[in-house]
């Protein structure tokens, strides 16, 4: 089935979601370390059919790339070399772990797992993936 990737992309941690067979709702799947996601992308893909990554780009408030875009290009490098057959969406990222935190707190997540932030990681990955999909 063809399912499209959401990644939060961080230096220690990436969040990972995935839209469902139909395209219409993104899920929070993994946080992952960055050392790790390219192998654990792999893996996925030999279980699945990845049609597009969609990537969270971090924009400033006047719409310029954000410092942390510097890391998010060479990942991107990467990701193109291993699955050059993968269109890759950039999406903005601005206020994502924002929106994250606000669904854990109406969603009655307790403060103590709030604070943990691999859920913060897998849930901004899926609000850009939601993001992307919303726009389609």
């Amino acid at each position: 089935m063809d399912r499209l990737i959401g990644i939060d992309y961080g230096r220690k941690r990436v969040g990972v979601a995935l839209s469902d067979p139909l395209c219409i709702f993104a899920s929070p799947l993994e946080t992952v370390p960055a050392a790790k996601i390219i192998d654990y992308l792999k893996n996925f893909a030999e279980k699945e059919t990845i049609t597009r990554f969609v990537v969270g780009y971090p924009l400033n408030m006047n719409g310029q790339p954000s410092e942390a875009a510097a890391d998010i290009e060479a990942f991107l490098k990467t990701l193109s070399k291993q699955f050059p057959d993968i269109p890759v969406t950039l999406e903005d990222e601005r206020f994502t772990s924002v929106l994250a935190h606000r669904a854990m707190i109406d969603g009655g997540m307790k403060y103590q797992d709030r604070k943990d932030k691999n859920s913060v990681d897998k849930i901004s990955a899926a609000i850009i993936l939601q993001s992307y999909l919303d726009k389609k």
